[in-house]
């Protein structure tokens, strides 16, 4: 079986593939300070709760934007699973996509394996947009070229700052307002429909001017935590696909057999 660990600035996402069939999904926060064992005990533990004895894991592959955590992850899969990770950076790695990026390895990990899955599922000219701790919006045209993108703050991030940076400002989650007037006569209503309403239309500018620029027509897909409550708010995304990234990981594993 194939362990898939996607490793982002918030969370760290664990993933145990037989074949094509997700066996498990397990997430931690990302703490530089967490050890390769705090992480072993903790996976191994979740494993075995959910039926799926480690020792099964015989590959895994990583997608990390956290360079300061890659040491930890390479001695987690060595220890606990006797397998040397691969990460989809390393030399020689067949990504199946051109990327047409200035320097290519500036681009993240994830954003990347967005490209090349969506691709692959939807076909054609795609806009990927992954709401993470940012925001980005991958472009990749019809042959599957990875063509660049967008990135903006995320929507949590957005909000930590409004908080952290004002005297006055509660700490609010992201919520959808409903029916609430746009127009706030509280301070939380004001900040609600402010920071969402705002993220829509920043959103629905971005999709716009990129269809724009390229001068055809896009398919629009989101992942990530927070994509189905913005795309009940707009009609722009046409797919929801919260499991993107894992299944890129994988498809990029069986390009690149062991």
């Amino acid at each position: 079986m194939l362990l898939a660990i996607d490793c982002g600035n918030t969370n760290v996402v664990f993933a145990v593939y037989d074949g094509h069939t997700l066996k498990g999904q397990w997430r931690a926060a990302t703490k530089t300070d967490r050890t390769a064992d705090e992480y072993g005990i903790w996976l191994t533990q979740l494993m075995t709760r959910d039926g799926l004895d480690p020792a099964v894991v015989k590959a895994v592959i990583v997608a990390s934007v956290v360079p300061g955590k890659n040491f930890d992850l390479r001695q987690l899969c060595e220890k606990y699973f006797g397998c040397k990770a691969r990460f989809i950076d390393d030399p020689g790695i067949d990504l199946g996509t051109e990327v047409r990026f200035e320097n290519p390895r500036e681009v993240g990990a994830d954003r990347i394996v967005n490209a090349v899955v969506a691709h692959a599922t939807y076909g054609g000219a795609l806009i990927v947009i992954d709401f993470g701790t940012a925001t980005t919006f991958e472009v990749v045209d019809k042959s599957g070229a990875y063509c660049g993108g967008c990135i903006a703050p995320g929507i949590n991030l957005s909000m930590e700052a409004l908080h952290m940076a004002t005297a006055l400002l509660p700490r609010l989650p992201v919520r959808f307002p409903g029916n609430a007037p746009v127009i706030g006569t509280t301070t939380v209503a004001a900040m609600t429909s402010g920071v969402y309403w705002g993220y829509v239309g920043l959103i629905e500018g971005l999709v716009t001017r990129i269809k724009a620029e390229r001068r055809e027509e896009m398919t629009v897909v989101a992942t990530g935590g927070l994509a189905p409550l913005f795309a009940q708010a707009t009609t722009v995304i046409q797919h929801i696909d919260p499991d993107l990234t894992l299944r890129g990981l994988l498809q990029i594993h069986e390009r690149n057999p062991v």
